[in-house]
């Protein structure tokens, strides 16, 4: 995959899980989120053997949903209040 799809991924999975936990974050917020949340996603595809064909539907639903799960559990560790 290219660099550049790569960042494209990483920004739309960072904004929606900002948007589904009704987070506010910027540019870097969201493309830092979305790629952590590709990590995190892939680690959990590969960890319950999900069979996922490498296409970019694929790859944005398992980053979203890594991102989700991410920005979920960082703010419950973290969050002031």
């Amino acid at each position: 995959m290219s660099f550049i799809l790569w960042i494209i991924i990483g920004l739309v999975s960072g904004a929606v899980a900002h948007r589904v936990l009704n987070s506010k974050g910027g540019f870097i917020g969201s493309l830092v989120i979305g790629l952590v949340g590709a990590l995190v996603g892939g680690e959990l595809a590969h960890l319950f053997n999900l069979n996922v064909t490498g296409s970019i539907l694929d790859q944005l639903v398992i980053s979203t949903g890594g991102a989700v799960l991410f920005l979920f559990l960082w703010r419950k560790l973290f969050a002031k209040g």
